[in-house]
């Protein structure tokens, strides 16, 4: 079953209602779906206009030119530690939750592609069995992060107060509809395709990609951006057009400024752990 296409397995089933056509069409609708979301998110929040805004500005106020082997070894490093590796989480727990949901989603999302336009007919066993396999474990994976977060995590009432069924429309329709995709995906694949559950399917994962203005979803393309413009800003020295920190415990900045000593300590960066004597619990 973990083996079997479960899409050609429906094309077998229902010939004339699912044709390869039809799930191709549906399959590029909710890519239009995103692509337009994503666009129109864009411009309503003005996130593209800030950001390159923000570009120009920071290299008006560059203190140095960055070579192409310092920009390249930036972005190499954005896309190992924010998008590889989600290393922004301090958290051990959320960064796995995240991990688990992100490449549970790339799994699941890019075996169906390849099963619905490269093998869309004939039963589900002529399907390589690594994409099939792709497509449950995807599933799995998303699903273990998502409720994981849900149930554990986002329901941290130490740090946010928010038992597991107050539920934010607008803030929770990304995680909600896409757990509600992949497991109605799984039990209708484990059924041997009940309609039912095809139909819930189907329903979740259009809500899903349609919903792309309105959720969290847009975050996920510009979030890589923004990381290595910050990395960028900081290098050239613009840093966001944050003045530059002195050393605190010089005896210029002493004189400068007298209250530094009383307030902080002759040695302000061994006054102890401060906000880090904790361990992060939550995000």
């Amino acid at each position: 079953m973990l083996t079997t296409n479960p899409f050609a397995e429906l094309s077998a089933s229902y010939p004339d209602l699912f044709t390869p056509g039809v799930m191709q069409v549906y399959i590029i609708l909710m890519v239009l779906f995103v692509i337009g979301g994503t666009i129109i998110d864009l411009m309503h929040k003005k996130s593209a206009k800030y950001f390159f805004g923000n570009a120009e500005r920071s290299k008006k106020n560059a203190k140095r030119v960055l070579s192409s082997s310092e920009k390249n070894g930036l972005l190499v490093k954005t896309i190992t530690n924010e998008v590889l590796t989600s290393s922004e989480f301090s958290n051990p727990k959320r960064r796995l939750s995240h991990l688990l949901i992100m490449y549970g989603f790339i799994f699941f999302v890019v075996a169906t592609a390849v099963m619905i336009f490269a093998y869309p007919t004939g039963r589900g066993d002529a399907t390589p069995a690594i994409w099939p396999l792709l497509w449950h474990l995807g599933a799995l994976m998303l699903c273990v992060g998502g409720y994981w977060f849900w149930f554990a995590i986002r329901v941290d009432v130490a740090a946010e107060g928010k038992p597991w069924y107050k539920i934010a429309p607008r803030a929770d329709m990304f995680i909600l509809s896409l757990l509600a995709t992949c497991t109605f995906a799984l039990i209708w694949s484990f059924t041997k395709g009940m309609g039912i559950f095809f139909a819930l399917f189907i329903i979740s994962s259009t809500f899903l990609f349609s919903t792309v203005i309105w959720s969290k979803f847009a975050h996920m393309f510009f979030k890589p951006a923004a990381a290595y413009e910050k990395k960028v800003v900081w290098a050239d020295g613009s840093r966001e057009g944050l003045p530059d920190m002195p050393d605190l415990s010089s005896a210029e900045v002493h004189e400068k400024f007298p209250d530094i000593p009383t307030y902080m300590g002759k040695t302000p960066p061994d006054m102890g752990p401060g906000i880090r004597r904790e361990p992060a619990n939550h995000y």
